[in-house]
């Protein structure tokens, strides 16, 4: 007598229909036809064959074949005959709420064209603190309201910066910088002249000003590389056998600041900084006793990131910031 099936051993029952059954398998991405999810979008807007085919420029039969691969893909009919016309599925009504994030992500990798205020990114630029001083108040504005996303930090140490830009540690560096090497570009954002600041009653001001006058001042200056030329017009007066010439170092332009305010050293430094320190603070400017070379300042990247349409964007930024910062 013969068993029931649920008695026999080593008997496995099998449901028709079940989930278990027809489980499909998960396509391999590297056979999947991108173009088809362009196509699916507009079946699912449109839910017939002719529009849909007229809307991504394809010819109607073409457009059937892409449905049957996308019934095939998904395992699901999509779209089905309704009383008035194409019905979506169910799944096809879950892909349709997902599919425009996924084509606008696709469409944003491949095209690169997000707009500057939705991008959301880092940025580290290595530039001195006295250059911050200059182009911060007139960038940050700029960058708050084009691209409120934009995370930015500063460095202030330009030492490696053409090793840093190759490697990804920095993606700017701003200062007195010489000729680009190759494989680096550079970018000239303005010139400026050498100004010296004082408190604003500092009794050199009552006497004659010539260079015996301005060597025998006590001078402070900033602790800097030195392609920033802030020891430059102490090499002139060396040069020019003028003694005791060396100054006193600080750590940076607004202690120097700070200090000269409260005693009789004085500061050379570029006239964009002079005058930015000169507005918050009660001291003169005068222009040195001699013509030292101009101060250039520049902007420094690595070939890595010169086709990128938000770096490009960027550079932009700082070029029209820059140009603001007289």
């Amino acid at each position: 007598m013969d068993q029931p099936a649920w008695k026999r051993p080593h008997t496995r029952l099998i449901v028709e229909g079940s989930d278990a059954a027809q489980r499909p398998q998960m396509p391999n991405l590297a056979s999947v036809d991108l173009n088809l999810l362009v196509d699916l979008e507009a079946l699912l807007r449109y839910r017939n064959i002719t529009h849909a085919a007229q809307q991504v420029g394809r010819s109607q039969p073409a457009m059937s074949r892409a449905l049957s691969r996308l019934r095939g893909m998904f395992n699901d009919d999509l779209l089905v005959r309704g009383s008035g016309g194409l019905v979506p599925t169910l799944m096809a009504e879950r892909l349709a709420k997902m599919l425009p994030s996924v084509l606008d992500a696709i469409r944003q990798t491949v095209n690169c064209s997000v707009a500057s205020r939705e991008w959301r990114w880092k940025v580290t630029m290595a530039m001195p603190d006295h250059q911050a001083l200059v182009l911060l108040p007139r960038l940050l504005p700029r960058l708050r309201e084009r691209a409120p996303h934009l995370d930015m930090v500063t460095d202030p140490v330009l030492a490696g910066a053409l090793r840093r830009l190759e490697q990804g540690e920095i993606d700017l560096a701003i200062g007195q910088i010489g000729a680009a090497p190759p494989g680096y570009l550079r970018r000239r954002l303005y010139a400026d002249r050498f100004t010296c600041l004082m408190r604003h009653d500092h009794p050199v001001l009552e006497q004659e000003w010539t260079i015996g006058t301005f060597a025998a001042l006590r001078h402070v200056a900033v602790a800097s590389e030195s392609n920033d030329r802030f020891h430059q017009i102490y090499d002139v007066l060396g040069e020019s056998g003028v003694s005791n010439c060396d100054p006193i170092v600080v750590s940076n332009v607004l202690t120097a600041a700070v200090v000269i305010a409260a005693t009789d050293l004085v500061l050379i430094v570029p006239n964009r900084i002079a005058t930015q320190i000169a507005a918050m603070l009660p001291l003169a400017l005068v222009d040195p006793p001699m013509e030292p070379k101009p101060y250039e300042v520049a902007l420094i990247w690595h070939e890595r990131c010169h086709r990128d349409p938000g770096h490009r964007w960027l550079r932009r930024e700082i070029t029209a910031a820059a140009r603001t910062a007289g």
